[in-house]
């Protein structure tokens, strides 16, 4: 183990540690300075920075004024965790037997660094409408709680998120190297602080089944996302006796981002957050907190302003969304389709083109791969992201012009994409080496045509 352990030890530049430690300092004060500016300040992003500069207040007492840690928030998110858990590891998919199209069960993810191919319970879409179910049947039945209950306990449910966001990075730390799942897989860098945040093991499981990084990213964060936008919802139409067409364009359009991600999660363990990302931090308490903080922000936001739009505004944000939609899962679409049938297969009504490359695994193994250079593909070379971000700022369009705290989520994925792009290149480059160049040779714009 030990010896693994060195061979991926490799080294962090200053620049990456400052990231890294700013980022574990100030990532969970931008989630609770979010969320109070709404508790306390109607959503303005400015306002409690004015008042402190003007002496009006002090950050004693917008922190007193914060609701804090409740039993009942714990009891419900403890609910809401384990239900979660029950759905992944207790009652296998059966959804792919009987809805067309839809691959579930048991599935092959990507090969690891070190050359495994773990196998994981496809199940997200069952556990997804199993408890969008439950949540309906509440709502017009059986009355066990309100549908404003996320909202009401919003605060107090973030502590909770927070605790076990810490506690399974931690854990997923300490594993890895008392007793990692794989040790070929792990990565070491010799500094305390990356290795906590960015992860150490590859893919730190418990038992055959219960995948760290299947779990958090695809079950009680994302499930959540749709219930905590209906719970937003709920909480319009209490508090004005209407639900504004602005809300209905964000839950519809964000509901349509989340099915898309359970409709393809058998595609997902390929994606760069399976296939190369360690779980550390970044994950563990990203997905706890970031996602559903962060990701809601423009429905938290229309509770407190409730903005009806016009007609032609409505449309256009409905447009913007479907087109990024639309870019970004033919995008995804084509890459998969050219990937399960080894380039036999037609893009755009034509046989693919693609430029074959070979790299070499942790294992010393050769392996042979094609990058397509044909559809979306050959436009740039990831408009999958371009699509996103269309969809993005529709997600932020959607609240109007009248604060810039909803479009905090646009700044935010264009950081993050635009990082990923680069963080994705370098890697390529360094996996397919000369091959990588005559394909940005081939393709020269990362995100724009003509542009970027």
């Amino acid at each position: 183990e030990r010896a693994a352990e060195k061979v991926e030890e490799m080294e962090v530049d200053w620049f990456s540690l400052i990231s890294v430690i700013g980022l574990l300092c100030f990532a969970p004060f931008i989630v609770f300075y979010f969320v109070m500016a709404c508790d306390q300040y109607q959503c303005s992003v400015s306002q409690p920075l004015l008042d402190l500069f003007r002496g009006d207040t002090t950050l004693l007492s917008i922190w007193a004024r914060a609701p804090s840690f409740t039993w009942s928030a714990a009891k419900i998110y403890t609910i809401w965790v384990a239900f979660q858990l029950f759905l992944y590891m207790c009652v296998p998919d059966v959804t792919h037997k009987f809805i067309p199209g839809y691959v579930g069960g048991v599935q092959d993810g990507a090969r690891t660094p070190a050359g495994l191919i773990n196998k994981y319970e496809i199940n997200g879409l069952q556990c997804w409408l199993i408890t969008h179910a439950l949540w309906y049947a509440n709502a017009q039945h059986f009355h066990w709680f309100p549908p404003t209950i996320i909202f009401d306990h919003w605060i107090p449910l973030m502590w909770c998120a927070n605790i076990l966001g810490y506690a399974v990075s931690s854990f997923a730390f300490i594993k890895a190297y008392l007793f990692p799942t794989n040790s070929e897989d792990c990565k070491f860098t010799g500094n305390v602080f990356y290795n906590y945040m960015m992860g150490i093991e590859f893919n730190p499981r418990v038992g055959k089944w219960f995948d760290f990084k299947l779990f958090f990213n695809g079950r009680p964060g994302i499930v959540a996302w749709t219930l905590i936008n209906l719970s937003y919802m709920a909480k319009q139409q209490e508090l004005y006796g209407h639900v504004t067409n602005s809300m209905v364009l964000v839950n519809v359009l964000q509901a349509i981002y989340v099915l898309d991600f359970f409709w393809n999660e058998a595609w997902y363990l390929k994606t760069i957050d399976i296939c190369h990302d360690h779980f550390g931090w970044y994950l563990g308490w990203g997905d706890c907190v970031w996602l559903p903080y962060l990701y809601t922000l423009q429905g938290l936001y229309l509770v407190y302003h409730p903005v009806q739009l016009s007609t032609p505004h409505a449309l256009a944000v409905l447009l913007l969304g479907l087109v990024g939609y639309y870019i970004f899962r033919s995008t995804n679409h084509q890459k998969d389709l050219f990937r399960r049938t080894e380039g036999s297969c037609s893009i755009w009504g034509r046989k693919p083109v693609y430029i074959e490359c070979s790299y070499r695994s942790a294992d010393g193994g050769v392996h042979r791969s094609k990058l397509m250079t044909s559809g979306f593909w050959g436009v740039a070379r990831h408009l999958n992201y371009t699509g996103d971000l269309m969809g993005s700022l529709a997600y932020c369009a959607a609240c109007g012009f009248g604060h810039v705290l909803p479009y905090f989520y646009i700044v935010y994925m264009t950081i993050l994409l635009v990082h990923r792009c680069v963080r994705d290149e370098h890697r390529c480059g360094s996996k397919y080496g000369k091959d990588w160049k005559r394909y940005t040779d081939a393709v020269p714009y990362r995100l724009v045509p003509g542009l970027f």
